[in-house]
């Protein structure tokens, strides 16, 4: 009597082929549900303009009137230390009519685009201070020396500039950068707070 009691307790209480599947569909639906909710934004807080891969990887200063006026460069700023190079939306090389129309290397006493550094040590790296010219811009009727703009090691100029100087008319905070520098640690700090944000510059030009 006890066990055929048992068996039909046991018989009372088994869940159904239907009601297994549907719990078994109802935990798989469960965390889908919770998983898109985290991996998929709500637009309405996506931004209107989404950053740039310059915005999004570097930090962006400016050396507005850098020796003289007009002279405007910037530096962006990697995280890894390295500063990109070039001129600035408002250098007055790119508001003259026709822009850059070439680029030169060969400065001072030797050409920067022959300039060969390798290894992780940078070896033959060439060390200048923020004055150093890096390159003469030439436009129609003048030309415009282009500077290091911060002191360090140089370790690679852009000689794409060489065959393809309108790079800098049509992105020079991209393709048409001029040079790769590696300040030290010090002398970054040194110059840091003598330059614009990306926002004090665009303000100070009427950019915006």
């Amino acid at each position: 009597m006890a066990e055929n009691a048992e068996r039909s307790e046991v018989t009372l209480y088994k869940p159904s082929p239907k009601s297994i599947e549907r719990e078994k569909q109802a935990m798989e639906e469960e965390p889908k549900e919770d998983l898109s909710s985290l991996l998929l934004p709500n637009l309405n807080d996506l931004p209107q303009n989404p950053p740039t891969a310059v915005e999004f990887n570097f930090s962006r200063y400016f050396l507005p009137d850098f020796t003289k006026p007009g002279h405007d460069q910037y530096i962006y700023r990697h995280a890894n230390g390295l500063c990109v190079i070039g001129l600035a939306e408002a250098h007055v090389a790119l508001k003259e009519e026709g822009g850059v129309t070439a680029v030169d290397f060969n400065v001072g006493k030797s050409d920067r685009s022959e300039l060969k550094v390798t290894g992780k040590r940078k070896r033959n790296a060439q060390h200048f201070e923020s004055n150093s010219a890096l390159c003469k811009v030439c436009t129609n009727g003048n030309f415009y020396i282009v500077r290091c703009c911060v002191k360090g090691s140089l370790l690679e100029v852009n000689d794409r500039l060489i065959k393809q100087p309108g790079l800098l008319n049509s992105s020079a905070d991209r393709e048409g950068y001029v040079a790769i520098i590696m300040p030290k640690q010090g002398d970054w700090l040194k110059i840091k707070d003598s330059l614009l944000s990306y926002e004090d510059y665009v303000k100070l030009r009427g950019l915006l």
